[in-house]
């Protein structure tokens, strides 16, 4: 399980391609609370951020959220659906470009 946020904020860039992806935020809460961190981005501003892959109903997510230490609030800054292009069958490990 991920950490607790006390809220949860969507960025315009969010909101914007979880529409066109068809991402709901019910998807995204779920992703939250119950997918597995995959990459860390600790140098991230103005908030650490993390890489956060979940299946739903199936259907691989990636979730980029940034958390506020001191508030506890989270910031959701995109999320999409990772592509074989990109990554592995396991949706974890980004392919190696050549």
């Amino acid at each position: 399980m991920n950490e607790s946020c006390l809220s949860i904020k969507y960025t315009n860039h969010a909101i914007e391609f979880m529409a066109k992806r068809g991402i709901t935020e019910e998807e995204v809460e779920f992703s939250i609370l119950k997918g597995e961190t995959i990459e860390s981005y600790p140098e991230d501003k103005p908030f650490p951020s993390k890489l956060i892959l979940t299946f739903v109903n199936g259907r691989p997510i990636h979730i980029v959220l940034a958390r506020d230490e001191k508030s506890k609030k989270c910031f959701v800054v995109t999320a999409y659906e990772p592509t074989l292009d990109k990554f592995e069958l396991n949706y974890k490990t980004r392919k190696r470009r050549l």
